[in-house]
């Protein structure tokens, strides 16, 4: 039970993410991968709000982290896409671009694991 729960979750967590990151490309262009953007820091605020309502506030049975967390978001989340975009960028001249990703990234996706966490405390 718990493979499938982690398969269903990833599976669904994938197609989100491509979905979401798609519709932002094709409205923003692709210079700049910020629907990888979007989709890691929304990424991160989901994180932070699922683990602390699943570990502080709800407790609810183990199956739910692991389709969720594991699953969804593991599957939603595309660091790996993430770093390529990066490395690409800056192996194209856009050391710039590839800087900017990598800062806006990491401090986005704190801020937003930290107002996950707050939201979820409330």
């Amino acid at each position: 039970m718990k493979y499938l729960l982690i398969a269903l979750g990833g599976g669904t967590g994938s197609l989100a993410r491509y979905l979401l990151g798609t519709a932002i490309t094709s409205r923003v262009g692709a210079r700049f991968p910020i629907g990888t953007m979007v989709v890691n820091v929304s990424g991160c605020f989901a994180i932070g709000l699922a683990m602390t309502l699943l570990t502080e506030r709800l407790q609810p049975h183990p199956y739910w982290r692991l389709a969720l967390v594991v699953g969804f978001l593991g599957g939603y989340t595309t660091f790996s896409s993430f770093e390529w975009e990066t490395y690409a960028a800056v192996r194209e001249g856009g050391f710039w671009i590839g800087l900017a990703n990598v800062l806006g990234s990491v401090t986005l996706g704190y801020a937003a694991v930290w107002f996950g966490a707050l939201l979820a405390r409330r």
